[in-house]
């Protein structure tokens, strides 16, 4: 991957306490990436201004949000693009650490298909420290910290989403970080033809575990209005794509196809019984797309 190949995005919380220390880990490791990224950093969230001019990324303080002042995924992901100089663009966590294994996979995949978008499960690690990036071992110390803690989160868990130019256009004015917006933006890049590539053998994406009281808006998260907003706009369950519907994994010795999607559907399918009586309405549809599935903002 030459330099400056791919653009990574975030938009962070506000910059204050056990926050603060995670995300200046995790934004810092994106620019110790060789080659390094673009990055871009948006919100107005306190402190964000502060550590791009720091680190010499680009900052964006406007973004669309919902009443509740959550970020909508429509007009982030548009602005991202829209100022990406790059193929490749990529939304990320922001507490998320990467080092260079993460480049050196997404660098392997680039030019398999036109369009694609690439994911990987995460490892979960308790870290309440700022990474001395001066120490030429940092990268050991907390890869070993992830690997002691031995937690690699399922599928369900997605931090970061690497696309083609031009993927994610129209998505979907769904509310950030809260349910089924993840599930959707995989779901919708199948339902466009791209691959979807894991690349979880061979990258350890490391999450620095911290508390949710920042999204804490309601008493039952059950009920949250965004919640039940983004579950309404995602559709029915098949929309509800998780790593495990990836097409492609990225091993040491390559790319290798995978062929347990349908096997999953059935599955879930066995979960919500009622979808049977809806399969031949659903095979008519199939049928006159010619064959392709039917994006939900159609719907």
């Amino acid at each position: 991957m030459a330099k400056q190949d791919l653009t990574l995005f975030a938009i962070p919380k506000n910059f204050r306490g056990h926050f603060a220390t995670i995300q200046r880990n995790a934004i810092t490791s994106w620019t110790r990436l060789n080659p390094r990224p673009e990055i871009f950093l948006f919100g107005e969230e306190e402190g964000t201004a502060e550590i791009a001019g720091e680190l010499g990324l680009r900052h964006f303080p406007e973004v669309d949000r919902n009443e509740f002042g959550t970020p909508l995924i429509h007009d982030l992901f548009q602005r991202a693009e829209r100022q990406a100089t790059t193929p490749l663009i990529g939304y990320i966590n922001s507490d998320i650490v990467l080092t260079d294994d993460f480049a050196v996979a997404v660098g392997r995949v680039r030019d398999i298909h036109d369009k694609s978008m690439v994911v990987g499960r995460r490892w979960d690690v308790d870290w309440d420290q700022p990474i001395d990036f001066a120490q030429p071992g940092w990268t050991d110390s907390i890869r070993s910290a992830a690997r002691r803690a031995n937690v690699q989160r399922p599928g369900n868990f997605i931090d970061y989403f690497i696309f083609s130019r031009g993927l994610c256009d129209g998505l979907l004015p769904l509310a950030i970080g809260r349910f089924a917006y993840d599930n959707y933006l995989l779901w919708r890049a199948r339902s466009r033809g791209a691959a979807l590539i894991d690349i979880s053998p061979v990258v350890m994406a490391i999450h620095q575990n911290h508390d949710y009281s920042h999204s804490n808006k309601f008493a039952d998260v059950r009920q949250s209005p965004e919640l039940k907003r983004n579950r309404a706009m995602v559709g029915p369950w098949w929309h509800m794509y998780t790593i495990e519907d990836a097409t492609e994994t990225l091993r040491e010795d390559g790319v290798h196809p995978l062929r347990r999607h349908w096997w999953l559907m059935a599955k879930r399918l066995w979960s919500h019984p009622l979808t049977v009586f809806q399969l031949p309405w659903l095979a008519v549809r199939w049928v006159m797309s010619g064959g392709k599935s039917q994006d939900v903002s159609a719907q």
